[in-house]
């Protein structure tokens, strides 16, 4: 199933999303998205991608996450990723620059590193609840 996603820009002081840029349309690892949207920063104009695990975690999966997730394939394509660790769920922010002509593969490409990433972790920490409990 397809989903379209809206692109719009958020005003840097406001918060309110301004217009849209442009919109996508994604077949594949958008229930990783929290929301898109693009701002103004010093950098120029960029896409922010709030990312997260697809499902909820429990209390000792969090911590381990945060811990086992590697943002270097990421990193390496571009991508400024950031620890947002004021959500109930570990929440990335993915943050590249904006072209309306490769969006759609843009925000593809993150998708699919994130999601490679994700399964790394959730299959490294499935044997570590006890390192992470509380007793």
């Amino acid at each position: 199933m397809e989903t379209i996603y809206v692109i719009m820009l958020k005003d840097a002081v406001t918060g309110f999303l301004e217009k849209e840029l442009c919109s996508i349309t994604l077949a594949k690892h958008d229930e990783y998205i929290v929301n898109l949207y693009a701002a103004e920063t010093d950098d120029g104009l960029m896409l922010n991608i709030r990312l997260s695990t697809g499902r909820d975690v429990s209390d000792w999966e969090y911590d381990a996450i945060y811990d086992y997730y590697d943002p270097s394939a990421l990193e390496e394509n571009g991508v400024s990723l950031t620890e947002m660790t004021d959500d109930y769920n570990p929440v990335w922010l993915a943050a590249l620059p904006f072209d309306e002509e490769t969006a759609q593969q843009a925000v593809e490409k993150v998708l699919e590193l994130h999601h490679t990433e994700l399964v790394d972790v959730f299959e490294t920490i499935k044997d570590k609840e006890s390192e992470y409990s509380e007793d």
